[in-house]
């Protein structure tokens, strides 16, 4: 079956003009649409993921947008690799003045006895450890230019929890934690922290890979009676991302239809 590769749809304009925007996670669905949506307004791109035929294909829409990227393969859970990428980003633009963690799997969906520990390690490793190491090579860029937007992609789950899910719940409830202590710690550098929370999104691989039951399940806790859309999880973060928001660090925002509401 040939891949599904939806158009991004932007209903706010920003200007990046000059900003250079990492995105992990970027080769389909969400991250694709932050890639895009970003290099619409201006951002060039550094995209990463580990499927490399799905990357080269999102480069190449970023570049018949006029805009400079450079696709980067790397297991966001692996220090070397990562150090590698962040070295090569700055090599290649000078700088990056936004990253957005969205390099995320679901895991397993079953009670938490049946987990095994590698599927726990597994899930915990790219979700949370990887937004961790990619933090960890991009803030000393972003220290000495005394600016950054740091953008993470939580989860609704990790609020409010999921049955079946602690692994995943686990770790998005943890990067909300750590979203919350580097803006106060790099509130002095000019660097600003965010997440978003979304409820289940449409058109994803993770969704779309979810046994029906699970996906069923989830779709039901959401008030408004839909799944969120792409474009709607892009314009929130080319927001974070923009000027309008510099004021703005150390919060969670709920993009879930009504699942939950504020943290």
């Amino acid at each position: 079956m040939a891949e599904i590769r939806p158009p991004i749809i932007s209903n706010i304009k920003v200007n990046l003009q000059g900003k250079v925007a990492l995105v992990t996670g970027a080769a389909r669905g969400i991250g694709r649409a932050i890639a895009i949506s970003l290099a619409k307004d201006g951002a060039d791109i550094v995209l990463n993921d580990i499927d490399e035929e799905a990357l080269k294909k999102t480069a190449e829409e970023i570049k018949a947008l006029g805009r400079k990227v450079l696709p980067v393969k790397a297991d966001v859970s692996k220090w070397d690799e990562v150090k590698k990428m962040v070295d090569e980003a700055i090599k290649y633009f000078g700088h990056i003045d936004i990253l957005v963690n969205n390099a995320g799997i679901v895991g397993p969906f079953k009670p938490v006895h049946e987990i095994s520990e590698s599927e726990w390690d597994k899930v915990l490793a790219v979700n949370l450890k990887g937004a961790f190491l990619v933090i960890k090579a991009v803030v000393p860029h972003m220290i000495k230019q005394k600016y950054g937007k740091i953008i993470n992609i939580s989860s609704v789950a990790g609020v409010e929890g999921n049955a079946k899910m602690a692994p995943y719940c686990a770790s998005k409830a943890g990067l909300i934690g750590l979203t919350k202590s580097l803006a106060e710690e790099l509130a002095p550098y000019g660097i600003r922290v965010n997440a978003i929370c979304p409820a289940l999104v449409e058109k994803t691989a993770l969704t779309e890979g979810m046994p029906p039951e699970q996906r069923k399940f989830l779709a039901q806790k959401i008030p408004l009676g839909r799944l969120c859309k792409l474009e709607e999880v892009a314009d929130l973060v080319k927001f974070l991302a923009s000027e309008a928001a510099d004021f703005i660090t150390g919060y969670a925002y709920m993009l879930a239809g009504g699942r939950a509401r504020c943290h």
